[in-house]
């Protein structure tokens, strides 16, 4: 499903060359990138992989979209953001969607990075509770009652986030289990973050899935090369002057790796 089928940069870019964000634009005003199911924003960093997905989610007003404060409140982002355009895309019949679906939503690293730390932080407390409860708990029976309890729950309720706790994969993938749902338009900034390369991998086959058969749409920002390789998507290559697509294979940071294991190539052998 085709929700959001292009956005356009604005062409007007102030003079001023401190200007955000038209600064980290300038070389690709008025450019126009047309989405696929899936379609990757890849640049190195500082290449306005980040910014342009917060513009969309501005421009659209998708949930999780940072507040123009962001950017200063200042003339320019207003301004850039004014500047910029859409076109929504079709339904399966090839009616034009009036809008996005409601559960659409844009979620940065940071986001999921705080998000796992408040799953990763309830796990640990609620099997803490679980363990101090089965040194008094009569039978089996009564533990597994107190489980299920409000009693349980109004205790994790009541406890704060003061311990440090660490997360993991596994976690990480859990919050994308509970967030990416069917049917919307989701914006993902370095979904890559905590994942090991097999989580990675597991994350991206589990996006093509839901491009595939679910109807969502992904743009996502990404450097990972496992990212890269192993999602069906449309590549962007914002470190291209002019901006173009581009296979996976081609992006230097993917070339950067497979240099340097060719360089240790006789370690593996």
């Amino acid at each position: 499903m085709i929700y959001l089928k292009s956005f356009k940069l604005s062409s007007f870019i102030d003079s001023n060359p401190n200007a955000y964000p038209d600064s980290v634009f300038r070389h690709i005003a008025g450019e126009v990138f047309v989405f696929d199911r899936i379609t990757i924003c890849y640049g190195s960093n500082g290449a306005g992989k980040s910014s342009l997905l917060n513009i969309i989610a501005n421009k659209l007003q998708i949930k999780g979209s940072e507040r123009l404060t962001s950017y200063g409140e200042n003339k320019y982002a207003l301004n850039f953001i004014n500047y910029c355009s859409y076109e929504l895309g079709e339904d399966e019949r090839e009616r034009k969607h009036h809008s996005l679906p409601a559960e659409s939503q844009y979620l940065k690293s940071e986001d999921i990075l705080y998000e796992i730390k408040k799953i990763q932080q309830q796990q640990a407390l609620r099997e803490s509770l679980l363990f101090h409860e089965a040194q008094v708990a009569s039978t089996r029976e009564a533990l597994e009652e107190y489980s299920r309890s409000q009693k349980l729950q109004k205790q994790l309720e009541n406890i704060s986030f003061g311990q440090e706790k660490y997360s993991n994969g596994e976690t990480s993938l859990q919050f994308f289990d509970n967030y990416l749902q069917p049917n919307a338009l989701y914006l993902l900034d370095e979904p890559e973050t905590s994942l090991s390369p097999a989580n990675q991998i597991k994350l991206a086959e589990q996006i093509n899935e839901l491009a595939k058969y679910f109807d969502c749409q992904f743009i996502i920002a990404t450097h990972s090369p496992f990212m890269l390789g192993t999602l069906q998507a449309k590549i962007y290559n914002l470190d291209a002057r002019p901006l173009r697509t581009a296979e996976w294979y081609e992006l230097e940071n993917v070339r950067f790796f497979y240099s340097f294991f060719q360089k240790h190539y006789n370690l593996f052998q």
